[in-house]
């Protein structure tokens, strides 16, 4: 678990955004089983550390205005389309003794002999699984070792990773998280290979959508 702290205020309904932005302060919503909604305002830069090393699947202690600390999970959050800059976070309030779903990152190790002396291609069909566990139970990630993938066509499904004990992986067991392909080769060049780290996510395309809607209004 992360003993990280953000740090908080409550917000007043007159605040505007035009004033957070010159604050370097984002609005946030915290909410969660029990909880009444709360919205709040966050440090812009306290809330990027924060979330660059625990992501959505790491304990962090809510701190607002110095009461007790409150354990939350980062649900999600928006982004300016423009400059790619936080523009609104989702926090959710957990209680340790109530088991809690969330989206774990997948950490890639070790190295596939198909594509270090065979010349394939790894692609990643997930970076992130679905998964169900007890707060104390979180992993900031889970390791997928890749040295078994020694041919092309090799693969890596669900079911193939090892979890820590209590986490229950909530994906399909058959599905095939990494594979290494043969590269194509045409008129003696290889042929261009996505760059999987620039293809977004299904959640990042809707949080950009949200967050273009939510600009929009604003300018209204």
């Amino acid at each position: 678990m992360s003993n990280l702290t953000l740090n908080a205020q409550k917000r007043s309904e007159d605040l505007k955004m035009k004033d957070l932005r010159e604050a370097r302060k984002i609005p946030a919503v915290v909410y969660g089983h029990g909880f009444k909604n709360l919205n709040i305002v966050l440090e812009y830069l306290n809330f990027e550390r924060v979330y660059q090393q625990v992501g959505f699947s790491g304990l962090v202690d809510l701190v607002i205005e110095g009461e007790k600390p409150l354990k939350v999970l980062i649900q999600d959050f928006q982004l300016d389309p423009l400059t790619n800059k936080f523009t609104h976070a989702d926090l959710h309030t957990v209680k340790m003794d109530e088991k809690i779903k969330t989206e774990i990152k997948l950490s890639f190790v070790g190295e596939a002999p198909a594509v270090k002396g065979l010349g394939g291609t790894l692609v990643k069909s997930f970076s992130e699984l679905p998964a169900e566990c007890l707060p104390q139970d979180l992993v900031n990630e889970i390791a997928v070792d890749i040295s078994s993938l020694k041919e092309f066509g090799s693969v890596i499904h669900v079911k193939d990773v090892v979890v820590s004990k209590g986490i229950k992986i909530l994906a399909n067991p058959d599905d095939v998280i990494v594979t290494v392909v043969e590269s194509k080769v045409e008129d003696e060049a290889v042929a261009p290979v996505a760059d999987l780290s620039q293809i977004k996510t299904e959640a990042e395309e809707k949080r950009e959508k949200k967050a273009a809607e939510k600009k929009e209004e604003e300018t209204k």
